[in-house]
Order: structure tokens, then C-alpha cells, then sequence
């Protein structure tokens, strides 16, 4: 591929279009199409110079804001590997991927200059900070060399610097980003995107939704997750806007920001729209201007769904399903369909396929549950240095995604769990998520997760761990027998149990994980 088709590529042909038009903002920085270009033309200019080249892997570890999406195009437009961290990645996580990746060069933000301090291989530091960073700051990070990086992405002025001024041309399957997960061993495992993996998935996504350069996005996501990095490129890419906005723990304040930016476009995790629905007012919710909301990251409850529909209405909800290892997203349901296919994923995104298939990869017929599997440009190539992993989820062209699903005859599909947590309860094969959306009906359950537990009579039971409503009060068995009108016996809970909140990840999915850890005594008594 030329370096056309890339995300600082499409900066650039916007800045030369329309370099006024709004580009990445923030609550603090605005930076228009001509500014953005300029930015990552001067940071990519540096980088080239003090050692980086085509393929080379460079940690990101900064919070969402201008910084973080300039550093993410200036790497990618020298033909090198963007490398996104949560900065919440914990230290030995850090080690691992630095042994990994082999970077040199790191972007931090300076409130985290002592965690980054002696980190082996690293030889040159761009501290993101309000200020020139105080010396006593670069002398926790020497003897690595350190550049100052302002808020808004732009380089230090004093910066000897060389603007890059041509893209150079990079092959579609050169690595663009490393995006980690946590890997089955523990340790992290990087998941490879391509330029061409990120421009065919960008492609599709704005077909979809219809995106133009009217539309604005407002993210709360962060760029380390690629469904928040995936609205960033596509409104890169059709010369819309984005306001990158970090305060979402305050939700009536980004509600306030939607409507005065005048915002077309919210993306959110099951988690956001929850927050939303137990926070928002209806006043905030009746200024917003909304076109589309999307929905990603996991399954959300039906009365969440419905909630979201009504109160950001005449906006359309996407509900949507994807996976890092297929660069953001596989499916869609069109929000026309929304009511007739309740609980379903959709159907494949434009230039994906996705089947329903046996454990020998066989097509099933509709209505059969099996393993879902998808092919496409946009299907990465494999885990960075994994090749036995790799091989677990690439067969034969196709990437396995560890979900079970079946297909209706209209070709709409519905995912029934992971592979790897259904539950054997019994003889029979248990699905956490049925549980779930049985559980979720009740007046009285805020949110629920299933998982499985050892039974002190042998194999698994379901254990469902369960956030009342704030006031709400009701017991196990109760909530045992609310399931028992809708599922056979055998899909009953065996116990249930009250927390006051799920542990989470930095995307808002459930650490299952944790809690199957915290919970797999509750049978042994």
C-alpha cells in the first residue's frame, strides 16, 4: 500500500483541504487540521532524528488527550509501530513488554516520570507536561535523553527539529500498532495491527455509520483500547472532528461538553451508558444533538439498551461486537432492525465474513450453536513473538474468536459466551450470559456476572455475583426463583451472592477472572 492510505496520511490531505476545520480537541487544547499536521510533521521530524525508523516499536503510555493522538500519528507516519499502554500498566507488565517490543523511545506523562525512571533499553524519553519539565523530574528519568512534549502534542520550540516532510511509502502488512491484552500465561500479549488490518477496518466502520466530515465525535474511551483508537481514525479519515474528554467520572459535565461542542457521535461500553442512565438528567440528556451513539465492549442489558434508544433518541444505537485481534470490529445491527433482532450482534461489517461453524471448522446450519469465526483485511496477523498462540486463533484464514453464537435464518447472529466460560453444570452446558439477562430483568439487580465455581459434589456450579439497586433488598432465594420462571432447573444459579461493585478493567469489561478467584470457596462449606 502507498502511504496514502494510512491515518497521518489522511491528516495531511485534510490540512492541505481544509486546515481550519476542527480536528482533536480537548477540554484544554484545540487543534484545527493545519495545526494537527504541523504537529505530528514536527514530533515525527524529532523521532526520525533521534533514532527511530521504519518498524521500530515506541511506547505510548499517556491519558486521553491531544498528546496521545498526535505522539500515535507522528510514529505511524515514519512507517514505525505505535505500542499503547494503559498507564495503569503495572510495572513487571511494563518489563515484559519492553523485553518484547525491544523500544527505545517512550512517551510518558510526567505526573509518572518516577515509574518510567531507570526502565532498561529505554535511551530517550518525550515527557508530556504543562511545563518545561523541572529538572529534579529529568533527573529521576536520566541518564535516558528527554524531550518536552506539550499537552497539545506540540514539541518543545526549543527542539532542534526537522519537520518530516513526505511520508514515506509502507507495505500493508508492516506493523502499525501493538495493542496488548492479557494473555492466558499472564503475560501480556500483543496483539499486531497492520496498516492495512487499520485502514480496511476504518473503511468499513465509516461505511456503516455514514460518517462525513460533519460529524464530531465525542470520546471518553481511551486510544490504548482500539475501540476508542477506532473512533479517532475514523473521523480522521473522513475530516470529522473529535473531542477527546477524560472526565467521564463526572458524567453530567460530559454531558454539558456534548452539547455545547454540538457533538453528532458517542461511543461507550456497557459501563458508560449504565453511569449515564443512573446519572444523567433529562435536562442534560434533551440539549445534546446527537446522530449516532455506538456500543461496544460486551453485552449490555435489554433495559439499558431500551433506556439508551428513548433518552438519546432521535440518535440511532449501534450495538456492535468486535475484538482487538480483529483491529476493533467484526458486526453491527442496523439500528432499523434493532427491535425485530433484539439480543443479536448483527451481521458482519462490510468486507468481513463471519460463519458459525463445528469444531473441525465445519459450516452449521442456522439455529445451531457453534464456534464463531470471521475472515477479512482488517483479522490480525497473530500475537507479537507467539507463535503458538497465534496458532490457537488463526486456522486455515479464519481467526477463531473464542465465542460461541448461532445464526438465525436471516443471517443475524447471537453470541451464546465465550468458549472458554461456558459452564459444564451438571452434564449440561451452561451459558453465563442467559443467566445474565435473566438476572438483569429484576427490578432489583443493578448489574450481575456469572461465573463458574467448583461444586463441593464435583465439577462446576454457577455462581451469580450480584449490585442491588441502591435501596433495593432482596434475597438469594428469590432471585434463584426468578430465574426458574424463565430456564430449566439445571440453569439456575446454585448461588448468588452481593458485592457492591464488579471489578473492572481500564475498558469497563468485568475481571470474570477476579472474581472467579474471590468467589471459588463459596461451595466448599
Amino acid at each position: 500500500m502507498s502511504a496514502l492510505d494510512s491515518s497521518p496520511a489522511w491528516v495531511l490531505a485534510h490540512a492541505e483541504r481544509t486546515p481550519n476545520a476542527p480536528a482533536v480537541d480537548s477540554p484544554w487544547t484545540r487543534l484545527n487540521y493545519r495545526q494537527l499536521a504541523e504537529a505530528l510533521r514536527a514530533l515525527a521530524g524529532h523521532l526520525r532524528a533521534s533514532g527511530v525508523s521504519p518498524g521500530d516499536k515506541v511506547l505510548i503510555a499517556l491519558p486521553l488527550g491531544s498528546a496521545g493522538a498526535v505522539a500515535g500519528l507522528a510514529v505511524q507516519a515514519l512507517g514505525a509501530c505505535a505500542v499503547e499502554l494503559d498507564r495503569e500498566t503495572g510495572a513487571s507488565s511494563v518489563d515484559d513488554i519492553l523485553a518484547q517490543t525491544q523500544a527505545r523511545h517512550a512517551f510518558i506523562f510526567g505526573q509518572d516520570a518516577r515509574k518510567w525512571a531507570g526502565k532498561p533499553g529505554l535511551g530517550h524519553l518525550y515527557v508530556i507536561h504543562s511545563t518545561r519539565p523541572p529538572e529534579r523530574m529529568l533527573q529521576a528519568l536520566s541518564p535516558a535523553t528527554c524531550t518536552w512534549v506539550q499537552e497539545d502534542g506540540v514539541l518543545d520550540p526549543e527542539a532542534p527539529a526537522s519537520p518530516l516532510s513526505t511520508l514515506p511509502e509502507v507495505k500493508s502488512d508492516a506493523h502499525a500498532a501493538i495493542v496488548y491484552t492479557s494473555g492466558s500465561t499472564g503475560t501480556p500479549r500483543g496483539v499486531i495491527q497492520t496498516f492495512g488490518n487499520i485502514a480496511a477496518n476504518t473503511r468499513s466502520i465509516v461505511e456503516y455509520l455514514g460518517l462525513s466530515s460533519r460529524d464530531r465525535a465525542h470520546l471518553v474511551l481511551p486510544l490504548h483500547y482500539c475501540y476508542g483508537k477506532s473512533v479517532l481514525q475514523t473521523h480522521l479519515l473522513v475530516g470529522g472532528s473529535v473531542f477527546l474528554d477524560p472526565r467521564f467520572m463526572y458524567p453530567q459535565v460530559v454531558l454539558e461538553a456534548m452539547a455545547e461542542e454540538r457533538s453528532t457521535g458517542f461511543a461507550g461500553v456497557p459501563l458508560t451508558f449504565e453511569l449515564l442512565r443512573r446519572q444523567a438528567g433529562a435536562e442534560a440528556l434533551s440539549k445534546l444533538r446527537l446522530r449516532y451513539a455506538t456500543q461496544a465492549g460486551g453485552g449490555m442489558s435489554p433495559d439499558t439498551i431500551q433506556w439508551t434508544r428513548e433518552a438519546l433518541y432521535p440518535a440511532e444505537l449501534y450495538v456492535m461486537y468486535g475484538q482487538t485481534e480483529a483491529t476493533a470490529r467484526l458486526s453491527y445491527l442496523p439500528p432499523t432492525r434493532a427491535a425485530e433482532k433484539a439480543g443479536s450482534i448483527g451481521v458482519s461489517i462490510p468486507g468481513v465474513e463471519l460463519r458459525v461453524v463445528g469444531d473441525d471448522g465445519t459450516p452449521l446450519p442456522s439455529g445451531e450453536t457453534g464456534n464463531l469465526v470471521a475472515r477479512g483485511a482488517n483479522v490480525t496477523p497473530g500475537y507479537l513473538g507467539a507463535p503458538e498462540e497465534t496458532a490457537t486463533i488463526l486456522r486455515n484464514g479464519w481467526l477463531w474468536t473464542g465465542d460461541l453464537a448461532w445464526r438465525d435464518a436471516d443471517g443475524f447472529i447471537f453470541l451464546v459466551g465465550r468458549a472458554k466460560e461456558i459452564l459444564k453444570v451438571g452434564g449440561h452446558r451452561v451459558s453465563p450470559a442467559e443467566l445474565e439477562h435473566q438476572l438483569a430483568r429484576h427490578a432489583a439487580v443493578r448489574e450481575v456476572a456469572v461465573v463458574g465455581v467448583p461444586d463441593a459434589l464435583g465439577g462446576e456450579a454457577a455462581c451469580a455475583v450480584v449490585v442491588l439497586q441502591e435501596g433495593a433488598a432482596v434475597k438469594e432465594d428469590e432471585l434463584r426463583r426468578f430465574c426458574r420462571e424463565a430456564l430449566p432447573v439445571h440453569k439456575v444459579p446454585k448461588h448468588v451472592v452481593f458485592t457492591d461493585a464488579l471489578p473492572r478493567g481500564p475498558s469497563g469489561k468485568v475481571l470474570k477472572a477476579e472474581l472467579r478467584t474471590r468467589y471459588s470457596s463459596v461451595g466448599s462449606s
